[in-house]
């Protein structure tokens, strides 16, 4: 394979901080081919969601059949759904299973994305009681603290519970799961992977003091899929996904008077245009 081709399912965030802007600056870094199937259109910036638009279900499949079936995919990455409706066409779509494609399994990498870092809320309750559909046909799932404890109904407030409800969830669902910590309390975070084995892989590191963390959850899920798109194992495609994030807050650009973006290019030029005669 010369060029991973990843497919993301997710909201287009007019800020360019999160959702399809910053799952394609993700995987374009990583060396895969990015596409996309929207399924909502919001007017937000750093300081908010001012407004959200669903893409009606039947436009995000059509997206969805035309790359597939023309240039193919490797990975998918599904992150923000605009309604219930729309999660169930997707499900059906994948259901039983994700479709190898050209001999290869396919990998998913659901990101469950219910409310956004300003505080928005991006799912309601009827869609997110959908979400078990879209878990049904994932290789992983990418939870933070809140949304792991909106999916298993347990309280998520420390490291303990954090692995509790984690464990819970990839019982249930037969899945590997990656619960964030970030939400939680303390100068440290570990995120912790618990696979569909039961066993348990942590990554602990320090906490970035910043407010340029916008599109965090988005970003780590794509350069995920890309990394299991390259054959990578999953632990270690976790790894690499966790470092680059990290890299990127630590190279924001300081845009926005908010919570602003990352800085997806890690403060590089990476082509210069030829200078004008």
């Amino acid at each position: 394979m010369t060029l991973p081709r990843i497919l993301s399912i997710a909201g287009s965030d007019s800020g360019g901080g999160a959702g399809i802007q910053a799952d394609i600056k993700a995987i374009t870094m990583f060396g895969g081919h990015a596409m996309t199937a929207v399924t909502a259109i919001t007017a937000q910036n750093t300081l908010g969601v001012n407004q959200i638009m669903p893409v009606p279900a039947d436009l995000v499949l059509a997206q969805i059949e035309a790359v597939i079936g023309d240039i193919g995919v490797d990975a998918v990455k599904i992150g923000m759904i605009g309604s219930a409706e729309t999660v169930s066409a997707i499900a059906n779509f994948f259901a039983p299973c994700p479709p190898p494609q050209e001999g290869r399994e396919l990998s998913v990498v659901f990101d469950p994305v219910m409310v956004a870092t300003s505080g928005a809320v991006l799912a309601d309750r009827v869609t997110i009681t959908a979400f078990e559909r879209l878990i049904a046909v994932a290789t992983l799932i990418t939870p933070n603290a809140p949304e792991l404890a909106a999916l298993t109904g347990l309280a998520v407030d420390d490291e303990a519970h954090l692995e509790r409800a984690a464990r819970a969830l990839a019982e249930q669902y037969d899945i590997a799961v990656l619960a964030k910590g970030g939400h939680l309390p303390g100068e440290t975070l570990t995120d912790l992977l618990i696979d569909r084995d039961g066993a348990v892989t942590r990554w602990t590191s320090t906490r970035i003091g910043t407010r340029h963390s916008h599109g965090t959850g988005c970003t780590l899920s794509s350069a995920i899929a890309t990394g299991l798109a390259w054959g990578r194992p999953l632990p270690e495609a976790i790894e690499t996904a966790r470092s680059y994030v990290r890299a990127a807050m630590l190279a924001a650009p300081g845009l926005g008077h908010g919570n602003g973006p990352m800085g997806h290019g890690l403060g590089g030029v990476h082509f210069a245009p030829p200078e004008a005669e």
